[in-house]
């Protein structure tokens, strides 16, 4: 979401004809697009904040924020910035910029999601559906940065694929912090959440599948990020259906423990993860399956923790983002007692990243002889880069660069993260 974010605010900042800088040091302006979900990425903009500073001594520099910033955040960084704009101002950052700079224009764009982005490749590109959550996970800061659930008109997002594919991109990823629950709020009277382990089934977002699965054209579709919660067996049983979206699907579990998972306000089971993962693996044999951990939550016991990686060793993902807790300012949980020391939080993402290793290598070693069609991303040092249809990372030897192509590979080796292979010609 943050790279979408960055491709719409550089078309806006292109029609006010100010043009990429090489470097920060040759740079007019400088824009941050701020990720609140960890402290991690907040302490990254203090650092850089030291080195524009040392610029700014030295020369004219403009400085903006804006991104998903919490409110304590944006205070603060409010006196160091020259500009602090709320994601959701983006359209109107123009007027705001350019008052700043003492000027005047009539532009105006009049909504984020008709942004016409400056996508950063020529073959794959990110479409938001939606923006904005209303599940309120007591760990997360997104409803407080981006607010509730707005979904896009789903005749503007065919619009923006067709001329995607149309201008040869073969690559297409659908964005929102929910997926499973885009439409809901564009119908008359929305549905009020029950948050029972049986949701009423949302057939907004797979009849937006299979619209864009009849888009002419030689294409892969993905989505993330998914909630287990709403992720139903009617859409599932479509996926198979769908010839052109690859086989990749992103289910944050974020714990295997029940009580912690009470206390982050996930309204599942661990055992409903797994019956849901069962269905998935079901209908989706090659699925390429990835997820998110959260370590060391307030109250995390070691037992807690096991149930974690017992989880982890069952399911067998291909990848997982693994996270040390860190308290957001303003979320439920900040308020909880952040009592799991950093050297516990350290020792149980190893413990993790461990089970992680084995379980994605043994995945990649059944791919061994079998024919993949890869999409080229780059070209580096003799090897071209690219995934697979389900996601898979893969590279292969061969001194021609087919950047933005789709090529056949043969797999020859694996390692946990990634293929090698050999270009079938």
């Amino acid at each position: 979401m943050n790279e979408s974010d960055a491709e719409r605010l550089a078309s806006v900042l292109e029609k006010l004809d100010f043009k990429p800088a090489n470097s920060e040091n040759e740079a007019d302006l400088i824009i941050t697009l701020a990720c609140s979900v960890r402290q991690k990425a907040v302490d990254r903009i203090w650092g850089k904040l030291r080195i524009w500073q040392k610029i700014k001594e030295k020369r004219p520099l403009i400085t903006l924020l804006s991104g998903c910033i919490l409110p304590k955040d944006k205070k603060k960084f409010a006196e160091y910035f020259d500009l602090v704009l709320d994601i959701k101002e983006i359209s109107q950052s123009p007027k705001k910029l350019l008052d700043y700079l003492n000027s005047e224009s009539g532009l105006k764009i009049a909504d984020y999601f008709k942004i016409h982005p400056k996508y950063q490749t020529r073959f794959f590109a990110y479409v938001p559906i939606m923006t904005g959550c209303n599940n309120f996970c007591t760990y997360c800061a997104v409803p407080y940065t981006r607010g509730g659930e707005k979904s896009r008109p789903k005749k503007e997002i065919i619009e923006e694929i067709k001329n995607l594919i149309q201008n040869g991109y073969k690559s297409i990823t659908l964005l929102g912090q929910n997926v499973n629950s885009y439409g809901q709020d564009l119908e008359a009277k929305p549905r009020i959440q029950s948050f029972k382990l049986e949701e009423p089934v949302n057939k907004h977002f797979i009849d937006l599948l299979i619209e864009i699965n009849k888009i002419p054209g030689n294409f892969w579709f993905y989505f993330i990020t998914n909630h287990p919660k709403d992720m139903s067996k009617e859409l599932i049983e479509n996926l198979p259906k769908l010839e052109k979206f690859g086989h990749y699907i992103h289910l944050p579990l974020q714990s295997g423990d029940n009580r912690i998972l009470k206390k982050m306000n996930r309204h599942y089971t661990s055992l409903k993860y797994l019956k849901l993962v069962e269905e998935i693996k079901r209908a989706l044999p090659d699925v390429n399956l990835s997820t998110d951990i959260i370590v060391g939550f307030p109250g995390e016991t070691e037992k807690q923790f096991k149930n974690t990686a017992k989880i982890i060793e069952k399911v067998k993902y291909d990848m997982a983002y693994l996270n040390q807790y860190s308290p957001r300012p303003g979320t439920a949980a900040s308020k909880l007692k952040d009592n799991v020391k950093k050297p516990i939080k350290r020792k149980r993402e190893q413990i993790i990243n461990e089970i992680l290793k084995k379980t994605a290598e043994a995945n990649n070693k059944k791919l061994v002889g079998s024919i993949q069609e890869v999409l080229v991303e780059q070209f580096k040092n003799g090897f071209n880069f690219g995934h697979t249809k389900n996601f898979k990372n893969i590279r292969f030897k061969f001194n021609v660069d087919f950047t933005g192509e789709l090529v056949k590979v043969k797999v020859t080796n694996v390692t946990p993260w990634a293929l090698e292979g050999e270009i079938i010609r």
